[in-house]
């Protein structure tokens, strides 16, 4: 099955399941993915899709922007075209590419950069805080589904080295919430209210994160 969305047409794939209810979703090989009981008859289907097309046109330009961002390099919000020459011996940076001897060399550097980055925003952000936080330990590694994890117990706020890829403003977002666990260990109202203290504009850019 396909379907057309702004003169592109995209393949559905059907997916019976034992459930009730039907899912559309948009995967990165950009086919829709359409879970549905075994029962549901396919006009349906199509029925649901054409009612959603703009919901589901939503989707794909989300899943464009993540694919972007797993294809291309991108540092602190900026896209960069990799370089791979020989002749450098360490990461450099001009106007929108960047050169490299090799990736191994690029991901140390990237490691490098964001700790660097991670602990002056850290420090930032630490010092609007007015209610009694520990200062914590600082933890950087790749995690799914997680831009960021607090351990109380512990006094660790560990940081999705992904998160480099976006603005400081995403950035210092991400390490406010995490500050804000040590004060509301839940997401509960109080939580958000102490998150929108700090952080006004949150919500942009959790919009902009959720795009991951």
């Amino acid at each position: 099955m396909n379907i057309k969305i702004d003169d592109v047409n995209y393949e559905v794939k059907i997916i019976k399941k034992n459930i009730k209810n039907t899912y559309i979703r948009v995967k990165p090989d950009m086919v829709i993915y359409v879970s549905t009981s075994k029962l549901t008859p396919k006009f349906y289907i199509e029925k649901l899709l054409e009612d959603n097309k703009n919901e589901i046109k939503k989707m794909i330009d989300t899943q464009i922007r993540k694919n972007e961002k797993e294809n291309y390099y991108y540092l602190l919000g900026k896209r960069y075209d990799i370089v791979l020459c020989n002749i450098y011996q360490k990461v450099e940076i001009d106007e929108n590419k960047i050169y490299t001897k090799n990736l191994n060399m690029l991901i140390k550097y990237t490691r490098e950069f964001a700790r660097k980055i991670f602990e002056e925003r850290l420090e930032k952000c630490y010092s609007k805080m007015k209610n009694e936080v520990p200062y914590p330990i600082l933890k950087v590694r790749k995690m799914k589904g997680k831009w960021g994890y607090c351990n109380k117990r512990e006094k660790v706020v560990m940081l999705n080295l992904n998160l480099i890829k976006y603005d400081i403003d995403e950035i210092d977002y991400v390490i406010i919430h995490e500050l804000c666990h040590f004060i509301h260990f839940n997401h509960s109202k109080e939580f958000w209210e102490s998150v929108k203290y700090y952080k006004p504009n949150y919500k942009k850019n959790r919009k902009v994160l959720k795009e991951e």
